[in-house]
């Protein structure tokens, strides 16, 4: 991911910390305009985490209202994009624990239907193109390192998710999940490491 030049930081920040201050004057549609802002960011990031497209859009509706019903309490000196996605990591958490109790309670059938980023049932269209073997070796490699993903404690996943998926920096993670630096840096590469054990015994020869 490529960095952000100073400037057009500085700008977006402008331009958010305008956008929020209308907000809390009851304009709606400075409001409308950060969701549009950083809703596919967080959709991403709330996906990545409960690996479920519906459970995942269901988290970010529920967070920009409540982003919106407790702007008063949002501190300026703070990027607005990252108290947002503070307010989805804690619901993304709060819906995998709720998630992993139905899931307990329901027989999972190895039939289900397997959903991509946008939702859709992953899917093998004809083609005549010779590449399509390599696409779907493609997506077969993607899937496996999801699910190797979602077998990462919350703990371990969401740090994982914000700084490999997200680039947020060590400290903007340790503000939002409120632990040091170097527990983020130290639960990254246990995270990371876990992910590639499990690639390399799902994969072999593959990886």
């Amino acid at each position: 991911m490529s960095n952000i030049p100073a400037e057009n930081s500085s700008a977006n920040l402008d331009d958010d910390a305008a956008l929020v201050a209308l907000s809390r004057q009851g304009d709606l549609s400075a409001y409308e305009s950060l969701v549009e802002k950083y809703q596919k960011r967080m959709l991403n990031i709330a996906f990545r985490f409960l690996g479920n497209f519906d459970d995942a859009s269901e988290v970010v509706q529920d967070a920009f209202v409540s982003a919106y019903r407790n702007l008063k309490g949002f501190r300026a000196e703070a990027r607005f994009s990252t108290w947002l996605t503070a307010i989805t990591m804690n619901l993304s958490r709060n819906r995998l624990k709720r998630m992993r109790l139905h899931q307990s309670r329901v027989p999972v059938s190895l039939d289900a239907p397997i959903r991509t980023d946008d939702g859709e049932v992953m899917a093998d269209p004809p083609s005549g193109e010779p590449s399509v073997l390599d696409r779907m070796e493609k997506r077969d490699v993607q899937a496996k390192i999801l699910d190797c993903i979602k077998m990462l404690e919350p703990d371990f996943r969401e740090v994982l998710v914000l700084r490999d998926m997200q680039d947020l920096s060590y400290e903007e993670i340790g503000g939002m999940l409120k632990v040091a630096a170097g527990t983020v840096k130290s639960r990254l590469f246990r995270a990371r490491e876990s992910v590639k054990d499990c690639l390399k015994k799902t994969m072999g020869d593959l990886l």
